[in-house]
């Protein structure tokens, strides 16, 4: 799967904003808190099955900060081969120079391969118990570029497993857990996302050579 194959628009309702009292529906107390920093995060994709895929995405332009950051929870039920198994990608992009600098891509593949040491397992769940935290260091060759946050999580391609993730914090400063953001920050992250959502019929593998072609 590609995020950039999925159209800008309304995903129905599956991305949400929860609050720090949300308790995840799956694994529960084992994920932690939802929130990394004060109030709110988004949820990618709902808790259900059924097959579908959503992407938030972010950007900034002429971005001159020394360090873009962002935390990431993922929850991915295991099933299936690497190709069509409930799947997280993450990606930050220099729009400027169209190069990818961050990657993360995990798929929850029965076997466990499609996952690293950042997740944990409960009743074939694989999940991450603490917030993953990624950094981008903004040195002279990068300074006043526009950069893109994608976040997709998609359920497996059958329809029978979900696959979610949650994502806090996106700029130049990390808060530490337990912050209170201003509030216009925080209605400026909420207004950049934008949520899109694609039913995931098709064989992952015929969409990777079709997003190649």
């Amino acid at each position: 799967m590609n995020p950039d194959t999925i159209v800008q628009g309304d995903d129905g309702g599956r991305s949400i904003v929860i609050d720090k009292n949300y308790v995840d529906n799956r694994v529960g107390a084992a994920l932690g808190d939802t929130v990394y920093a004060g109030n709110y995060a988004y949820r990618v994709q709902d808790t259900n099955t059924g097959g579908y895929a959503s992407v938030l995405r972010q950007e900034v332009k002429n971005y001159t900060d020394s360090s873009i950051f962002f935390a990431w929870k993922a929850v991915l039920l295991g099933a299936h081969d690497d190709y069509d198994a409930a799947t997280l990608i993450i990606t930050l992009k220099d729009l400027t120079t169209g190069t990818e600098l961050i990657t993360r891509q995990y798929n929850a593949a029965d076997n466990g391969t499609g996952v690293d040491a950042r997740f944990s397992s409960l009743n074939n769940n694989f999940y991450t118990p603490k917030w993953q935290i990624e950094q981008l260091d903004i040195d002279s060759t990068l300074s006043g570029h526009d950069f893109l946050l994608s976040v997709l999580a998609a359920d497996c391609e059958p329809t029978g497993h979900w696959g979610y993730a949650y994502i806090d914090g996106f700029g130049a400063v990390l808060p530490e857990p337990g912050a209170v953001p201003e509030p216009a920050t925080w209605a400026m992250m909420i207004l950049g996302f934008g949520a899109a959502g694609a039913a995931v019929r098709n064989s992952r593998r015929r969409q990777a050579a079709l997003a190649a072609a």
